[in-house]
């Protein structure tokens, strides 16, 4: 039960961390503009390795 509820918190944060970096997008090319680069791609890895994990 608790590794039913783990896989679908994970699959969950995934799929937020996918809309935050969506949603972020203009933000993230402004701030390239400016030369600084926002780590949301390592997030995102993170939480798919991490989801991916419970799934094999």
């Amino acid at each position: 039960m608790i590794s039913r509820a783990y896989h679908a918190t994970l699959f969950a944060l995934y799929q937020l961390c996918i809309v935050i970096g969506i949603v972020a997008m203009p933000l993230a090319i402004a701030a390239r503009q400016a030369g600084v680069t926002l780590p949301v791609h390592r997030i995102l890895e993170n939480v798919e390795e991490a989801y991916e994990a419970t799934t094999h």
